[in-house]
């Protein structure tokens, strides 16, 4: 008996040393990268020797089976020594069925989401070259957009096919093939999308052309003259209604195109009164709107939104907030309505600046997170604007550091939404002038107009402008998941009261300054370390100091024991 016993307790053993070894292998293997994620996020051999100057994308979807079909001609620059290889990214199931380079047929290859194009070795620098893409499939569908993005296959209330892309961090290789990464924006784009006849087809840019085809169908063609992110041209087919408009902006006169369901018209006039406003106030914090030659578009879409560029994707539908939620639990996001101010706000932060990788993307999430408290403090009031963004920091989850690893295509932490847009407000205290931070945010705006920046240009840029060293702080709330923390108490020196204060949990070389209460509602700039210091304060004994904080600041004040 004594045997079986052991025998069990033997057995026992092995199997919980099996599953931990394989626990430990799972948590392992959490934050590795495949040679997938490589090819998909490095600039590499066969994707550096060449520059995209212009995509002419030409694309018909096959509604009853969910199916597309068409074609992408990549006209570009050789900047490099070339490969003899260029690497064009379409993910699977799709399939490349033709390439012709300069209108001559090549060889090309297949590895998973890449495919590698035979070229001629010898190309020249400064030349420019075409390839066309013929390709076919059924692409993945979208099962939870934006987030879990694609092509979204919908039907409207009557019947009527409701069709949407959306595919920010799946990638425009979802759909149609392109050199998917972020750091080679097109000059310009053509995109030729063939529906329905009874449909419209709205995508990015210029309507140049609507053609009737001999099959019930008509091809829409659009143009977008401005430097665009390939996950940011879009297909919208729909029985859409119209209506035009116009704001009197900083540079000219931009248009304002609005497509809804036909049902939804009357509400979405009410709604979209908030478009001017919102313009306004981003014109008046960040510059001129970066694609006036593009107008402006609201398009109505099946899922709940994206910033495709100059054709901002909407399905808000028609309430203040998030989804009539308050993201903040203050009340003030209730006030406006989310979606058309967050994908507008990306106009000018993921769509004019763009980050070069996705590693970075706090840059556009962020910054746009921070929109909408200076639209608050434009449209409404500063405090308002205050309590919303302090408000948000109830989302942050400290996961993981808000800046992801480079190269492999993953981004950081959804903490780049609310725990950077904090940062900024943090920053925005340390300026102390609104005049001086609305200056940096349009020069950034101007000096990076429709190109790709790193994480690293923004700080140095930022620095240099505000006259203060950002790194420590940077370091602190996008590479780390610490919150840092002001440690207080109160204490007697002689007959002077004194407050000791010292900088915990966060870097040893973090040393931001804060505004200190001496008095009450008198404050003093001091600059704490992770030692402890002193100054003389004057408090009445009905003063509770725990109430005296100046909570923009984005630390954690902890009253510890004397």
């Amino acid at each position: 008996m004594l045997h079986l016993k052991q025998l069990f307790l033997f057995i026992l053993l092995l199997i919980t040393a099996y599953l931990f070894r394989a626990n430990a292998q799972l948590l392992s293997n959490k934050d590795k990268h495949t040679r997938q994620d490589t090819l998909r996020g490095m600039v590499g051999k066969h994707r550096k020797w060449w520059d995209v100057n212009h995509y002419d994308l030409k694309l018909r979807p096959d509604i009853s089976r969910f199916s597309i079909k068409g074609s992408n001609k990549i006209s570009f620059t050789v900047i490099d020594n070339s490969s003899g290889t260029m690497q064009i990214d379409l993910q699977e199931p799709l399939m490349i069925d033709q390439v012709l380079f300069d209108n001559k047929p090549i060889r090309y290859r297949n590895e998973g989401n890449v495919w590698y194009l035979k070229v001629p070795e010898k190309l020249k620098k400064k030349e420019q070259h075409d390839v066309l893409i013929f390709f076919e499939g059924v692409p993945k569908p979208a099962l939870h957009p934006p987030w879990d993005g694609g092509i979204v296959w919908k039907k409207d209330e009557g019947g009527n096919p409701w069709i949407g892309t959306a595919c920010q961090g799946l990638g425009a290789s979802s759909w149609w093939p392109c050199k998917d990464h972020q750091s080679d924006k097109p000059d310009s784009a053509t995109i030729h999308i063939t529906a329905p006849d009874t449909l419209m087809n709205i995508s990015n840019g210029r309507l140049r052309s609507v053609t009737t085809n001999n099959d019930k169908t008509k091809t829409w063609s659009w143009h977008i003259s401005n430097p665009i992110n390939s996950y940011n041209l879009t297909m919208n087919i729909g029985k859409y209604a119209h209506w035009q408009d116009t704001f009197y902006g900083i540079n000219e006169i931009l248009t304002l195109d609005y497509y809804v369901l036909e049902k939804n018209l009357e509400k979405a006039k009410a709604q979209f009164v908030q478009t001017k406003p919102m313009l306004r106030a981003f014109e008046y914090w960040f510059g001129a709107y970066p694609f006036y030659e593009d107008g402006y578009k609201i398009v109505e879409t099946p899922y709940l939104g994206m910033e495709h560029q100059s054709a901002i994707a909407y399905g808000n539908e028609f309430k203040n907030g998030y989804q009539g939620k308050d993201l903040s639990k203050t009340g003030q996001g209730l006030k406006w309505d989310f979606i058309l101010v967050h994908e507008s706000g990306h106009e000018w932060f993921g769509n004019n600046i763009t980050t070069r990788d996705v590693a970075d993307m706090w840059v556009h999430e962020g910054f746009t997170n921070y929109s909408e408290c200076l639209y608050m403090n434009y449209f409404y009031d500063k405090p308002s604007a205050n309590e919303y963004i302090i408000g948000l920091r109830g989302n942050v989850q400290n996961d993981k550091p808000v800046i992801g690893p480079y190269h492999v295509n993953k981004e950081g932490s959804g903490d780049m939404y609310y725990k950077a847009s904090n940062m900024l407000h943090t920053i925005r205290q340390l300026t102390d002038n609104d005049s001086l931070f609305r200056a940096m945010l349009i020069s950034m705006n101007t000096l990076y107009r429709h190109s790709t920046v790193t994480t690293q240009e923004i700080e140095t840029f930022m620095s240099k402008f505000l006259g203060m060293p950002l790194q420590n702080i940077f370091d602190q709330y996008l590479r780390t998941t610490q919150i840092p923390s002001l440690d207080y108490k109160l204490g007697k020196d002689g007959s002077s009261q004194k407050l000791y204060y010292r900088w915990s949990n966060c870097i040893d070389q973090f040393d931001m300054k804060i505004k200190m209460p001496i008095q009450k509602d008198i404050f003093s700039w001091v600059q704490p370390s992770k030692e402890w210091q002193s100054i003389v304060v004057k408090f009445p004994d009905s003063v509770n100091i725990n109430q005296l904080w100046d909570t923009n600041f984005y630390v954690e004040y902890k009253k510890v024991n004397q």
